[in-house]
């Protein structure tokens, strides 16, 4: 039996998600809604990429969405730079009685001592009351630094620390608006953008770090964050823009689970623009960039994961990974008990009924 499914956004995971509905006969298309008046009335295959016609033209009508009553929704749209908007979209459609798997906002993978009740609530209320679910992830947050580390870690006798990394050169990830306005590449490095601000990195990847503690059976004293900015030798140029000497141009954070005064999960990031910036960080396991997990204890871990596509860089596997990600959760969220769900509550989500020769 197919499960009826729109489409919520069709940006750099959303035509991936799209691709993969049209494609799959495991679902089918209700929908797509789209924020620009300009992609209004286009076919999803267009949309998608695709030389196929559906006969699913998009609308920026999320009520004309709704009105058709799918099973679930993809919601791919950006929510970081818009979090009242996305919040209140997930609670009209929970609460429209419609399933939601989701790449963004992320604190949503696990916002339990992470956001504010009054942010939470609205939320889980909607759930109830429309008998649905929400499950959001991808691969950072995501299976990067939910799955991967805690199957490790059901093979060890004693942990003292976990620690997911991402070390990535950003050059060719073409958004404006994380790139610029979230993430603060290209802008004064005195300047102080989105995701810097004071809690924003805590209220951004806390999820993770309180998902693993949670997943670990560790009660945190605290969860803190620090970050280095390193500025642009000269001018260059990125996929996203112009990125002008003397401004940001890589970027290390740090999100620690804190307990009895040690690091017991650790979130890091090592975001470049370049290769050869920062050369004494630590390095991908392939060039452009790659995801790491360090278990210490007995017996310690570090497992390198390495994104490719015949299809792009590992940017575009990156982005491919995220929407097939929630994507695959689609069966197991609908058939999941109402409220907010995490990869704590859901069944292993595999690649069922994916496979084909190549």
């Amino acid at each position: 039996m197919t499960i009826r499914v729109a489409a919520i956004g069709t940006g750099n995971v959303g035509k991936h998600a799209l691709k993969q509905l049209v494609t799959n006969p495991a679902y089918e298309l209700t929908g797509v809604w789209v924020s620009s008046s300009a992609k209004a009335g286009k076919d999803a295959g267009e949309l998608a990429g695709l030389d196929v016609s559906t006969g699913v033209l998009a609308t920026d009508d999320l009520d004309a969405i709704l009105a058709d009553k799918p099973d679930c929704v993809v919601y791919t749209a950006l929510a970081d730079n818009r979090l009242p908007e996305a919040l209140e979209d997930y609670r009209r459609i929970l609460a429209a009685g419609v399933n939601v798997v989701a790449s963004s906002a992320v604190f949503l993978q696990y916002p339990w001592e992470v956001l504010p009740a009054e942010l939470i609530e609205p939320i889980a209320t909607a759930a109830e009351a429309g008998g649905a679910s929400i499950f959001v992830n991808g691969i950072d947050p995501g299976f990067a630094n939910d799955l991967l580390p805690l199957a490790l870690s059901g093979t060890c006798q004693q942990i003292e620390q976990v620690r997911c990394m991402e070390i990535v050169d950003y050059a060719t990830y073409d958004s404006a608006a994380v790139m610029f306005d979230v993430m603060g590449f290209g802008k004064p490095i005195d300047e102080t953008p989105m995701l810097l601000q004071p809690g924003v990195l805590t209220l951004a990847w806390g999820s993770v770090v309180r998902q693993l503690a949670a997943g670990l059976g560790i009660e945190l004293d605290a969860v803190t964050e620090e970050h280095t900015r390193v500025p642009a030798p000269e001018d260059f140029d990125i996929a996203a823009g112009h990125i002008p000497a003397g401004t940001t141009a890589a970027l290390r954070f740090e999100v620690r689970g804190m307990r009895d005064g040690k690091a017991a999960v650790v979130l890091e990031h090592v975001t470049r623009l370049r290769d050869d910036l920062c050369p004494e960080w630590p390095q991908p396991a392939q060039e452009g960039g790659s995801y790491r997990v360090v278990v210490t204890g007995e017996p310690s871990y570090i497992l390198d994961l390495r994104l490719s596509s015949p299809n792009g860089d590992h940017n575009h596997a990156g982005l491919v990974a995220t929407a097939a990600r929630v994507v695959n959760a689609i069966p197991a969220v609908v058939e999941a008990k109402p409220g907010i769900r995490t990869t704590l509550d859901l069944p292993l989500i595999t690649g069922k009924g994916l496979y084909a020769a190549g």
